[in-house]
């Protein structure tokens, strides 16, 4: 969708009337899919659980020792063993933090552990997807899912499951001390805790439906930042005096996202304020039937200790009570990241290599396309019945107007596509029955806007050849006439190009493409535009560094140097999709009047430039 309207920004999300008619598929699997993420580190959760379950224990005591401390130091008025309950409810907090410290820590690690399981699987399947769907995708919802999604999930081990399990311990523990000093008053705690389940399903869906809204806004906003924060997008955005309209766009969704965080903020604190209410409830029932108890029907095995302890101990129950409730409102936003996650791992990868691929000891570099048809969609055809050879080390040029198919071709043949009908022959081979990687490394590709990494240019000249020597950089550069000019540069090789390579010229940058590709060595040399953009003098210098790289391979040149489509061995004229002339330039001249009148219309008044010259 066109960029200047915002369209794709305005898609609708998730309402909770949608949520209320699909709900969240939340099954077995997809929880034991889940849980397969801990099982490389079940012995560090088995320390995480002994760990919670001695803290647990540790952290029960203090609260049963105040009753000693009221009744056998302060009543009896016996301050020796006042101060050693003291001391042991000291020693005893200290060894429950101590082991609360080695709990999180454990946590921590096997989260992140997780965490970093899970991006290294996520990059690795985004890696293998085609170029289709990051055509069709966007960039901040990609980005989002690998950054903040798989953080939400973090959070989620190493604070959602763990304190899950050390709520449900502290709660079994507190509730067995309870009753075991007294069932009466253990029975009118528990009384409370049906109040505290009434709000929890209500607040568990509205809460579900806001994060899918937070996601999408997230990956709006994402989208933004990545198209407008740029080197091109910023560029952009100055040069058509655009930066109101997209502040204006961005404190829109800014704003969007504000609403969305302060509604699931003020749905969770409504849940609270009620929580708290209730819980405040339990300790007065407590005084009061202990008080008829103690007072009106004259229980002596009540003292006023036990009453203190079960107070103490019914605010300990209430904590993991009132966590173990808002687990629901956290596991659906966990279930919500991780099925946004799941989505992505379970999209099909659609270009890959056969399990029987092969990977010949050598290549001539024979290429045919044979009855080459391809559509981006169904109904909307690209190529049709496309048809030709080129022999090893010929040179194939192709020529046509824009939106003609001829790039589409280059992205055939390096399989960021597949062929719908037809098939690619490389050798003779299919290139769908040849290892993947075998076949992109047998493929050379320069095109008009070749992307460069922010950093050295050693760095991006190593990316085609890591093994490369000092000397092999050196040579290749000077091939590509790009040598003399890195020499002269304070940090030579070590210079930083800058983000997309924005540092360098045009032409610098596509001499140093030109030589990333010579280190390479491919067999098959595509030319996809390579100089369409630059100026006489930059175009000069690529083409004498290109043509050495055209003698005995292969080459593909689409629309290139006019010197360079006037001597290749064969011309394909491509219109609509399909091949309607092919022949020698002199041939199309004499007997083709679409390749005359391209001729006519785009190269007529470079080639006097260039008799002139």
């Amino acid at each position: 969708m066109a960029r200047g309207g915002h369209g794709h920004f305005n898609e609708p999300g998730l309402t909770a009337e949608d949520l209320k008619k699909n709900p969240p598929a939340i099954s077995v699997s997809l929880l034991k899919r889940i849980f397969r993420y801990l099982l490389p580190y079940w012995p560090y959760m088995a320390v995480a659980l002994l760990a919670i379950a001695f803290s647990t224990v540790f952290d029960l005591l203090p609260s049963i020792l105040t009753g000693k401390i009221i009744d056998e130091g302060f009543l009896a008025g016996n301050f020796r063993r006042l101060l050693y309950y003291v001391g042991i409810s000291f020693g005893v907090l200290l060894a429950s933090n101590l082991i609360a410290l080695l709990q999180t820590y454990v946590n921590a690690w096997v989260a992140q552990h997780i965490s970093k399981d899970m991006r290294n699987q996520l990059y690795a399947h985004l890696q293998k997807m085609s170029q289709r769907f990051f055509a069709d995708s966007k960039q901040g919802d990609i980005i989002t899912r690998m950054t903040s999604d798989v953080s939400g999930v973090e959070q989620v081990i190493s604070g959602t499951l763990a304190g899950t399990v050390a709520n449900v311990a502290l709660l079994v523990s507190s509730l067995a001390a309870m009753f075991s000093r007294n069932w009466i008053l253990a029975a009118v705690g528990m009384l409370i805790i049906p109040l505290f389940i009434l709000p929890t399903k209500k607040v568990g869906k509205r809460r579900w439906a806001l994060t899918l809204q937070s996601q999408k806004k997230s990956d709006a906003i994402n989208q933004v930042l990545n198209e407008t924060l740029s080197v091109s997008g910023q560029q952009l955005v100055k040069l058509f005096t655009n930066e109101e309209r997209e502040l204006e766009t961005y404190t829109r969704l800014n704003g969007d996202m504000l609403k969305l965080r302060i509604r699931e903020s003020m749905v969770g604190r409504w849940f609270h304020m009620a929580i708290n209410t209730f819980s405040s409830i339990g300790p007065m029932l407590i005084y009061l039937v202990a008080g008829i108890l103690m007072l009106e029907y004259g229980d002596a095995s009540l003292t006023i200790g036990d009453v203190t302890v079960m107070i103490a101990l019914l605010n300990r129950m209430y904590r993991p009570v009132n966590q173990l409730l808002e687990v629901q409102v956290d596991f659906v936003r966990a279930m919500a990241l991780f099925t946004r996650i799941f989505d992505y791992l379970d999209m099909p990868v659609e270009i890959e290599s056969r399990p029987d691929a092969i990977t010949p000891d050598s290549l001539r570099g024979d290429v045919s396309f044979e009855n080459v048809s391809f559509r981006y969609k169904a109904d909307t055809p690209v190529l049709e019945n496309v048809s030709f050879t080129a022999k090893a080390g010929t040179t194939i040029a192709i020529v046509g107007p824009s939106g003609a198919g001829k790039s589409t071709m280059v992205s055939l043949l390096t399989r960021l596509y597949d062929v719908t009908d037809g098939c690619i022959r490389l050798d003779s081979h299919d290139i769908r029955d040849l290892d993947l990687s075998f076949l992109r490394r047998q493929i050379g590709v320069v095109t008009q806007d070749n992307y460069l990494f922010n950093g050295t240019i050693r760095e991006n000249l190593l990316y085609a050849n890591q093994s490369a020597t000092a000397e092999e950089l050196e040579k290749a550069c000077r091939e590509a006439n790009i040598h003399e000019f890195i020499a002269g540069l304070p940090q030579g090789y070590d210079t930083l190009v800058g983000n997309r390579g924005m540092k360098l010229s045009g032409g610098e940058r596509q001499r140093l493409s030109i030589a990333r590709v010579i280190l390479k060595d491919p067999a098959l040399l595509i030319l996809d535009e390579a100089t369409s953009s630059l100026d006489s003098i930059s175009e000069s210098l690529i083409q004498s560094a290109i043509e050495p790289l055209l003698e005995n391979r292969t080459s593909i040149v689409i629309a290139h140097r006019l010197s360079t489509v006037m001597s290749a061995d064969e011309i394909l004229v491509v219109c609509g999709g399909r091949i309607v002339e092919q022949g020698t330039h002199q041939a199309l001249l004499r007997d083709s009047s679409v390749y005359r009148d391209l001729y006519e219309t785009q190269f007529e008044r470079v080639l006097r430039e260039y008799r002139a010259s």
